[in-house]
């Protein structure tokens, strides 16, 4: 949906002062943790190279799922290890009394972090290779882990090149292709096919 709504949480102001403590002691004895090695404050991403979903995005997705198995996860993520944010999607669209509900489902997080849910509003996360090809013709940005100098190819020709380019590490453009390991968007000078492994981010731009 275009718009945006929120529901957001703070932890008890007790357990607010004990979390960095916690953090750390999670970091020596990640079994004792409420949520095992899911509670570090970390972005960790998936090995597979056909997916940018981070460990932390399914465990959030398997709670809310036992909830209501209709609401998708799009991506959920860790600032400054204080503040969960996850952005949700439904069928029927997602409202207030919908992020509402999705916090009540997290209640175990909210013993540890401050909580915010959300609908994507206009830039919505892209992390699954379903998620391109849904919204293939739209504009979208791609931000990788490194430079990309392969893969790249003039409009109007058939070939690709090889040849070291300092193409850096932001691309935006129209989404024009995505198969199971790599996707493709026409930027101002050319076509550029971006692996889902060197991805670090990437959401639509829609006006």
């Amino acid at each position: 949906m275009a718009g945006r709504c929120a529901a957001t949480a703070q932890p008890p102001r007790s357990r607010r002062n004990a979390i960095l403590d916690g953090q750390l002691s999670d970091r020596r004895h990640p079994a004792d943790s409420p949520h095992g090695r899911w509670a570090l404050p970390t972005f960790l991403l998936d090995t597979t190279p056909n997916t940018l979903i981070s460990e932390l995005q399914e465990k959030i997705q398997h709670d809310v799922a036992a909830h209501d198995a209709a609401v998708e996860v799009l991506l959920a993520e860790l600032l400054g290890g204080r503040t969960l944010r996850v952005f949700i999607d439904h069928p029927n669209g997602v409202t207030l009394e919908l992020c509402e509900q999705v916090s009540a489902a997290l209640a175990p997080w909210r013993e540890r972090y401050g909580l915010e849910v959300s609908s994507p509003g206009r830039e919505r996360p892209l992390t699954r290779p379903a998620d391109f090809r849904r919204f293939l013709g739209h504009r979208a940005r791609v931000r990788t882990h490194s430079t990309v100098s392969e893969t790249f190819q003039h409009p109007g020709t058939q070939r690709r090149g090889s040849r070291p380019q300092a193409r850096g590490n932001s691309f935006t453009g129209e989404l024009l292709s995505a198969t199971d390991s790599e996707v493709t968007l026409a930027v101002a000078d050319g076509v550029v096919a971006i692996p889902y492994a060197d991805i670090r981010r990437s959401n639509l731009l829609e006006a």
